[in-house]
Parts: C-alpha cells; sequence; structure tokens
C-alpha cells in the first residue's frame, strides 16, 4: 500500500470526495486526492452497494456475481486497480482482472460476463491524474443520480461505514482473465466488413490503449494499418491523448499528407473509447458527421429506430435521423445520460460532439473502436474518398469546443442568457448548461466541464464567417 498520507483519512476528506467524485465518474489528481488507501473504500463502497441492490430490488451483482476490473497504461493504474479489488474483495465479493484494457474493452467484459465493472483511467487527463469509470452488470452506467451519491455517501461517514464486520465470512477471491481476442472478434461480428476493399490508413493511438487494441481488431482484415505512437506510454511523451484539441491531430494529418497513399486517419484518447477520423486530404472530419453516417448504417439494419445525440452535436444530425426514417432524441452530454436516454427509448445508436459512439448491440455502451470498424465498412464498401463519402454528412459550419477559464461559470451564463434572451425570437434552454438558438437557426452552448474548472463553447451556423461572428460576440461576454 502507499506510503503517502492518505486522501482518505486528511482532514479535508469531504472535500477530496466533492471534487473527485463527477457526474459520471470518479476523477483527480493521483496521491493528493486519489490514492490506494481511498482507492480500496471506493471498491469496498461499490461492492456494499452491489450487494445492497443483490438483497434489495435493484440489478446488484448480476448473473457473474462479482465485479470486474480493467486499467489503462497509466503508472499508477496497476497499482490503484488492485487496490480497488482489495477493497472489493474484503466484502467477500470475487473480483475478475483482465489487465491492460481499453474502456471499450471493460464494457464488453462487463457485458459478455454480466458483472459490475471497473475501469482505472482518466481518459485523456494529463498523467498525474487517474479515475474510476463504474458500470453495473450489461455496462450499465453508475453516475451521479444512479450509484456515486451513494458512494460518495458511504465514503464520506467513513470506511466502516461500506465495510462493517462480516462475520468473518472469507474474502473473495481474484482470478485473471485475457478477452483481448474474444473483445476483437465481437466487435467485428457486429460490423459487416466482408465485402470491403483494401484500405490504407494511420492510426494514432496517442501511447494510449489503442496501441494495445487495434492490432487485435484490424490485423484480420483487408486493412493496411501505419501506426503512429503504439508504445504504452502514460505520461504521454509525444502528444496528449486529447484528439479533440486540433493541436493534437497535427502529427496524424502530418503522416497522412506525407504518406499520399492513405485512404484515413484515426485517432484515439487514452482509453481508446473515443475515436476521431482525418480524411485523405488530412482534414478533420467533424464527429458530428460521424454520427449521422453511422445513424444511417444502423437505422438501415433497424428501421425505425430511435437515435439519441446530445445537445451540441450539429442539427445535421437530426435533420439526416429523421430523412433516413429514424426518431431523433436529444440528450444531455455524457455517457451516463446518454445510456439511461438509450435504454428508455431502446435506441439503437448514440453519439455525441466529442467522438463517443453507442451501440445498442454493444450493450449500450460507447466503443471508439466500434464507431471506426463503421467508418471503415462504409468507406471500403465503395470507391469514393473519405472527403467526398463525408460531404453528405456535414451540412453546417461549427466552431469547435472552445474553452474559457473563469471566476464564476454560473454567472456568466446568466449574463449570457440575459443579453441573447431579450432579443427577438431567440429561444433558451438549459437541459445541460445554456444554448441560445438564433432566429436564422445559427446556436451556441455554453457549458461548464464536468472534469475541469472550464466553460466550454459550441458554436454553430450556416458558414464560417456567420460561425467566427457569433463565437467572436459571445466569449467577449464570457472573457471581459
Amino acid at each position: 500500500m502507499s506510503s503517502t498520507p492518505s486522501a482518505a483519512t486528511a482532514p479535508d476528506r469531504a472535500q477530496v470526495i466533492d471534487q473527485v467524485i463527477k457526474a459520471y465518474d470518479i476523477r483527480g489528481l493521483v496521491g493528493s486526492q486519489l490514492d490506494e488507501t481511498f482507492v480500496r473504500d471506493v471498491g469496498a463502497a461499490f461492492a456494499r452497494l452491489l450487494l445492497d441492490e443483490r438483497d434489495g430490488p435493484g440489478s446488484g451483482l448480476g448473473g457473474g456475481e462479482g465485479v470486474v476490473v480493467a486499467h489503462d497504461m497509466r503508472e499508477s493504474s496497476p497499482k490503484l486497480a488492485g487496490a480497488f479489488a482489495d477493497g472489493v474483495t474484503a466484502l467477500g465479493v470475487d473480483v475478475v482482472h483482465i489487465g491492460l484494457a481499453s474502456t471499450d474493452m471493460l464494457y464488453y467484459a462487463s457485458g459478455a460476463l454480466e458483472m459490475p465493472g471497473a475501469m482505472f483511467t482518466a481518459s485523456h487527463n494529463p498523467a498525474t491524474y487517474n479515475g474510476i469509470k463504474l458500470c453495473r452488470a450489461g455496462a450499465s452506467p453508475v453516475g451521479q443520480d444512479s450509484g456515486l451519491d451513494e458512494i460518495a455517501a458511504m465514503l464520506d461517514r467513513g470506511p466502516g461505514e461500506a465495510t462493517p464486520d462480516v462475520g468473518g465470512g472469507e474474502r473473495g477471491g481474484v482470478t485473471h482473465r485475457d478477452l483481448l481476442d474474444d473483445y476483437a472478434a465481437f466487435l467485428r461480428s457486429l460490423v459487416d466488413l466482408s465485402g470491403i476493399r483494401s484500405l490504407s490508413i494511420v492510426v494514432d493511438a496517442g501511447n494510449g490503449m489503442a496501441g494495445h487494441t487495434v492490432p487485435a481488431v484490424l490485423d484480420p482484415l483487408p486493412i493496411e494499418v501505419e501506426p503512429l505512437f503504439f508504445e504504452l506510454d502514460g505520461t504521454f511523451p509525444n502528444h496528449e491523448a486529447n484528439p479533440l484539441d486540433p493541436d493534437n491531430l497535427q502529427d496524424l494529418q502530418r503522416k497522412v499528407i506525407t504518406l499520399g497513399r492513405v485512404d484515413a486517419g484515426l485517432a484515439f484518447d487514452g482509453d481508446a473509447d473515443r475515436v476521431f477520423l482525418v480524411d485523405e486530404k488530412g482534414d478533420a472530419v467533424s464527429p458530428s458527421a460521424i454520427t449521422a453516417l453511422v445513424a444511417t448504417r444502423e437505422l438501415g439494419k433497424h428501421p425505425g429506430s430511435t437515435v439519441i445525440h446530445n445537445l451540441i452535436t450539429s442539427r445535421a444530425v437530426p435533420e439526416i435521423i429523421t430523412e433516413a426514417g429514424g426518431t431523433p432524441r436529444r440528450s444531455r452530454v455524457g455517457h451516463s445520460f446518454i445510456k439511461a436516454t438509450m435504454a428508455e427509448t431502446d435506441a439503437v445508436f448514440g453519439g455525441e460532439h466529442s467522438a463517443h459512439y453507442y451501440f445498442r448491440d454493444f450493450w449500450r455502451a460507447d466503443s471508439g473502436m466500434l464507431a471506426a470498424l463503421h467508418i471503415l465498412a462504409a468507406l471500403g464498401e465503395q470507391d469514393r474518398p473519405l472527403s467526398e463519402l463525408m460531404a453528405q454528412y456535414s451540412r453546417y459550419a461549427a466552431s469547435g469546443e472552445i474553452n474559457s477559464t473563469v471566476d464564476d461559470a454560473q454567472a456568466v451564463m446568466a449574463e449570457v442568457e440575459q443579453t441573447y434572451g431579450a432579443r427577438e425570437g431567440v429561444t433558451t434552454d438549459d437541459l445541460d448548461g445554456l444554448t441560445v438558438v438564433l432566429p436564422d437557426g445559427a446556436w451556441f452552448n455554453l457549458r461548464p466541464s464536468n472534469t475541469e474548472p472550464l466553460l466550454r463553447l459550441n458554436v454553430e451556423a450556416a458558414d464560417e464567417d456567420a460561425v467566427a461572428a457569433l463565437r467572436d460576440e459571445v466569449l467577449a461576454l464570457v472573457r471581459r
């Protein structure tokens, strides 16, 4: 166990709990916020939650009667995952440890084994961070309103609340399994790749978990992969593993352009649950366009189904879903909200502006790799270059996500709402942050980050000039 002062026993324990438990995961600085003692308590609290649900009306432990645990390549991840497993087994609950994995591989394990799960990763955050994504059996989300609040309350009351004397009962056991090949085969079974032409692609793993999973998934296919930063390294020596930031796509774009014979470029974030796309010219493709493409493919297999999109995706997405015979449904940002809405509506697919893509056939969980297979199948089953294929799904101009640091996000949003709400023909809503729609159809959303002290702005309008004008006007209010 760690010899450093424990975040779990520090005088500001309540403050730490408040800081690290987010809307849909647990995330914080290693050592000062997350250490082995604290994480062991989280494991015990999670096990206590599941045991209580097993004995009550909830889904509880599920058919597997244990918890599956996985981790990414960060230096702190194996020890934290081990501490979590120690907390779980202290309550007599077994653990299946699958070791190195992408987040969607953990979801696969949770679904296939019918066990709740815990993934240790901080996704795209710097190396000094780590976190835990929790799910119930079948990859069902554990968010703030579906278990994290209860875990926080147990942690606040102290580890004894979650780990009472179990009456001399035996500890749970830990077994180790390698599910990489099973995961890869299952993903390929969900997408028809039988007739695709040979493709050449560049994949930027960002020194993250895609370096582990991409070869297993793509090697059996007629796809030549040029690997970029496949070495697993949680210090991210080449660039941040966050392709949502355009700066982190530059290496991929340069490689695609330099090779000059590439059909597409793919970039994954640190835990490989998100995928970003670059066309054969090196130009980035909007995640909204990918959402529209995959939605049409899924609606082709399941006509008339509901498709979820979050409120920051392009308005082209609900338009295209409707044109394809589907029913669009708008949701808050975040995987727990998307998954809950998918469960309510039996939606076949869901997409977010941040490049998270959710599939009913994948336990409603998000998988960057599964979205990549859909992209490659769509590209490989026809002869047009990727830029032409994707043009039909891109109808409007967008700013991308612009971050601003402000002292009081709620006050800033209130001022912006007051400014725009007074204008004729303007509508606003607060489903997630502040969304403002102008009479000409242009819109913007201001939303506080769930994981960082930032206010995020997204703007969409008819063309680049209109986007720039609206962006600058809103930022002048936000940053003054």
